[in-house]
């Protein structure tokens, strides 16, 4: 599931940064939901699909 949100973000060009700044959190702590070293709320994941303008199952439920 966080294979898709890496594909995702570099499909459309994203960096680390940018996502960490469209979140309004640090590029560390982006990094870490990436990489599963953070645990990722809900809410996270809203915010994240809402950036790629899908639903959060589209992105972290297989």
């Amino acid at each position: 599931m966080y294979e898709k949100l890496k594909e995702l973000r570099i499909k459309n060009n994203l960096s680390y940064d940018d996502m960490a700044k469209k979140l309004k959190i640090s590029r560390c702590f982006y990094w870490q939901i990436e990489h599963k070293k953070r645990r990722l709320y809900y809410y996270m994941a809203k915010n994240i699909a809402k950036i790629f303008k899908l639903k959060p199952d589209d992105i972290f439920y297989e």
